[in-house]
C-alpha cells in the first residue's frame, strides 16, 4: 500500500506542477487558489488514506470535515453550523471505529487480555499532561500499554528481548507516544484512529517475532521505529 500512496502523491504533484507550468506559458487560466482551495490540504490526504491505509473510518471523518469546510468557504454552508456539527461527527466517527473494532477485534487486544488472565501484567506507560518514559534493557519483554493524555510517552525497547510475539496497547488523545524497537521484529498495526494516526517504520524481517500494536489516537499519534 506504500507504493500505491506514493504513486498517487507523485501523480497529483506532477498534475499540480503540469498546472502552474501551463499557467506561467498563458496556455490555460487555472484557478489554484479558489476559495476554500486550503481545505484540499485535508480532503486529499484523506482520500488517498482511504484508498492506500487500513484507517478507513478515520480518514472517512476528515473527508466529511474537509468537505464541510470547503462548502463553508464556498458560503454555501455557514461556518457556524459546522462548528456545531463537528464535535458530533468526530463522536460518532470515533463511535464507529471502536465498534467495528469491538466486534472484529484485534491480536493485540487479545494477547494482551491472555497475559492478565494468566496472572501477568504488561508494562505500563502513562503520562497525562506530562511525559514519561518507559525503558526495558536487557530484560524480556511480553507487552505494554501506553497512555498519553496531552502528553508524551517514549517507550524504549531497543535492548529489550522479544523471543515470541507480543503486543503493545497504544493511547493517543491530544498526545504522542514513540516507540523504539529491535531490529529482529516484525510490526503489525490495528489502529483506530480521528485525526492522527500510527506511523510504522520497521521493514520485514523474515522469520522473526512479531509486534501487534494496536491503538486508539484522537487528535494523537504514535511514531514506531
Amino acid at each position: 500500500m506504500k507504493k500505491v500512496s506514493k504513486i498517487l502523491w507523485g501523480i497529483l504533484l506532477v498534475a499540480l506542477g503540469v498546472i502552474f507550468a501551463l499557467n506561467a506559458l498563458d496556455i490555460t487560466n487555472i484557478d489554484i487558489f479558489f476559495d476554500g482551495w486550503w481545505t484540499l490540504f485535508i480532503i486529499v490526504p484523506c482520500v488517498i488514506g482511504v484508498i492506500t491505509e487500513h484507517d478507513k473510518i478515520g480518514n472517512a471523518v476528515g473527508i466529511v470535515i474537509g468537505v464541510v469546510l470547503l462548502l463553508c468557504s464556498r458560503d454555501i454552508l455557514s461556518f457556524s453550523l459546522f462548528w456545531k456539527l463537528i464535535v458530533p461527527v468526530i463522536i460518532v466517527g470515533a463511535g464507529l471505529k471502536l465498534l467495528v473494532s469491538g466486534i472484529i477485534g484485534n491480536k493485540a487486544g487479545e494477547m494482551l487480555g491472555k497475559m492478565k488472565e494468566k496472572g501477568a501484567n504488561p508494562k505500563v506507560g502513562c503520562a497525562v499532561f506530562s511525559g514519561c518514559e518507559m525503558v526495558c534493557d536487557g530484560e524480556v519483554f511480553d507487552g505494554a500499554e501506553l497512555v498519553s493524555v496531552f502528553g508524551g510517552v517514549d517507550c524504549n525497547l531497543k535492548n529489550a528481548i522479544i523471543e515470541k510475539d507480543c503486543a503493545i496497547r497504544v493511547t493517543a488523545v491530544f498526545g504522542g507516544v514513540d516507540i523504539i524497537l529491535p531490529a529482529n521484529v516484525n510490526v503489525k498495526v490495528d489502529s483506530t484512529c480521528i485525526f492522527g494516526g500510527i506511523s510504522n517504520k520497521i521493514a520485514p524481517v523474515k522469520d522473526a517475532p512479531t509486534v501487534y500494536i494496536s491503538g486508539i489516537c484522537i487528535f494523537g499519534g504514535a511514531d514506531v521505529t
